[in-house]
């Protein structure tokens, strides 16, 4: 099979979901009011949540944290889904692939890292109520949130400069709607063992070790639950876990969707379908999820709104 050294790769192409122009025109009117809505409501969180000083607690700042890495996470495959399938160029440079895969990889990875830190802090909350002041101080909570951005930056370069060193075949199409790494290894004809390895191990440290810190402090915060008498301080203990649980179900189980059914068939369709709702239908229902379930959070985006109101029309009116 002919190769080409990675610098004479000019081009990937994204083949997308479907050759259907029809179908393609369904999926843009279906994706492109997705992404708003994702957009729209996670920055209303993020000006909820910095507008309200009753807000800047450990858990808003770590949700208007997810809320920035959501946008950030959407924005790294779907505008350029949209722009492919408006313009029908399914090309994407070697250079904008690269730099798709390592955004994609950092905000994802930041993702699981702020899940399992929203963990730990509602794990605080329930478990040692007394001291959560005294641990999960404005300090801490800082540390917590560079550290994420430090350690999914590092690991998604580690996971992406390794492609550099690659050889391409010729054929360069991509089954995929953005370039996912797993996929775009599969057209390497050189040796992939080093990236495979690196590849299994930041997925081990970055998707395995969080997901088990998560698994880890609700266990031992429905274990302070059950200990509960009250039927009342339950549910509100609870109450306040159901947010984020369901979140975590959404993130976690989509994901795992993805990279299984990859493995588990040969065709691609399935993994397509597995990725939307991972990239684009989790993000886009966070805000939601967070908003409808709390009455702060409600309470804040009224006050934000009715605020915006009155400036709106200022502007409109002019000096």
């Amino acid at each position: 099979m002919e190769t080409i050294n990675q610098t004479g790769v000019t081009n990937f192409l994204l083949m997308g979901f479907t050759e259907d122009a029809d179908l393609q025109s369904l999926l843009f009117g279906l994706l492109l009011p997705m992404y708003l809505v994702t957009i729209t409501g996670n920055l209303l969180i993020i000006l909820a949540i910095t507008s309200d000083s009753h807000l800047h607690t450990p858990m808003y700042f770590f949700l208007s944290n997810l809320s920035f890495a959501d946008i950030g996470f959407t924005s790294t495959t779907i505008p350029k889904t949209l722009v492919n399938i408006h313009t029908q160029n399914k090309a994407i440079t070697f250079a904008g692939c690269i730099t798709q895969m390592c955004f994609f990889i950092v905000f994802g990875c930041l993702d699981n890292l702020l899940l399992t830190a929203m963990a730990y802090d509602r794990f605080v909350a329930i478990c040692h109520p007394l001291r959560y002041t005294v641990i999960m101080t404005p300090r801490f909570c800082g540390l917590l949130a560079l550290g994420s951005w430090m350690i999914s930056v590092m690991g998604s370069l580690s996971e992406v400069l390794t492609v550099l060193r690659l050889s391409f075949c010729a054929n360069t199409k991509i089954p995929h709607f953005f370039c996912d790494l797993p996929e775009v290894l599969k057209l390497a004809c050189s040796d992939t063992l080093i990236n495979n390895i690196i590849v299994y191990s930041a997925t081990i440290v970055l998707a395995v070790f969080p997901l088990t810190g998560i698994l880890f402090s609700y266990s031992q915060v429905f274990s302070s639950i059950r200990r509960i008498s009250a039927a009342g301080g339950k549910y509100k203990a609870f109450s306040t876990c159901a947010s984020h649980l369901l979140v975590v179900s959404l993130f976690y189980g989509t994901g795992l969707g993805v990279y299984l059914s990859s493995v588990a068939t040969v065709s691609s369709k399935m993994s397509l379908i597995a990725s939307v709702v991972y990239t684009m239908v989790t993000p886009m229902l966070n805000p939601f999820i967070y908003s409808l379930r709390n009455g702060d959070m409600k309470g804040a985006i009224r006050r934000l709104l009715s605020n915006m109101g009155p400036l709106t029309e200022q502007t409109m009116a002019g000096p």
